[in-house]
């Protein structure tokens, strides 16, 4: 009871996906591993292109802002912005990146356009491994061939009846990020999807 009472704000916080950490293990196999990431920052910024918020903004993310569909500025290592609509982008960065947040609003300042703090309303899942575009093409219309979804790419799509951004940050490796009220049945969705590949692995 003391400790609870002692302990800050970042210690109490719980992600969307917290009491399913054990379960996404689990149902991770050869071909596929599932996580989340939670905590990361996620700020929504809105800017009309060729604007001077515009220009102050990508300036101030540090990698610039997507030109177009599908398009991210800078990657999964880092900050990243993904295009969500011509005037529309969602910055992402580590967790808890205060002076980034504060640095977009100081670029926007006055002018016409949105900075908005949104870490709060969305997680991310991982979804890794050589099966991860087999189990998310199960449910996602989208077309995920190599082809049309390059890595470092990301797209507004839904998974099953859930809307969701689809980031592909690597080869084998998708991010998928559902609002946070939805976070618990793409969750359970994607553990669905993966018993598949625990059969496989059993009948081999």
């Amino acid at each position: 009871m003391a400790d609870s009472l002692t302990a800050g704000p970042r210690e109490l916080r719980r992600s969307p996906l917290d009491h399913l950490a054990a379960e996404l293990d689990a149902a991770s196999a050869p071909g596929i591993r599932l996580r989340e990431i939670p905590f990361t920052t996620q700020i929504g910024v809105r800017a009309e292109p060729g604007s001077s918020a515009h220009g102050a903004l990508s300036d101030a993310t540090g990698v610039g802002l997507p030109a177009g569909v599908g398009d991210v500025a800078g990657d999964a290592s880092g900050t990243a912005a993904l295009w969500l609509a011509p005037d529309e982008f969602l910055v992402i960065a580590e967790p808890d990146s205060r002076d980034l947040v504060a640095a977009l609003w100081d670029a926007l300042g006055d002018a016409p356009g949105q900075v908005t703090d949104l870490s709060a309303n969305r997680t991310i899942l991982e979804v890794a491994g050589p099966c991860a575009r087999d189990a998310l093409d199960k449910g996602v219309p989208a077309d995920l061939h190599p082809r049309a979804f390059a890595p470092n790419m990301a797209i507004t799509t839904t998974l099953s009846t859930v809307p969701v951004l689809v980031w592909r940050t690597a080869v084998d490796t998708y991010l998928v990020l559902p609002r946070a009220s939805f976070a618990e049945h793409v969750a359970q969705w994607l553990m669905d999807a993966a018993r598949e590949y625990h059969t496989q692995e059993t009948a081999s």
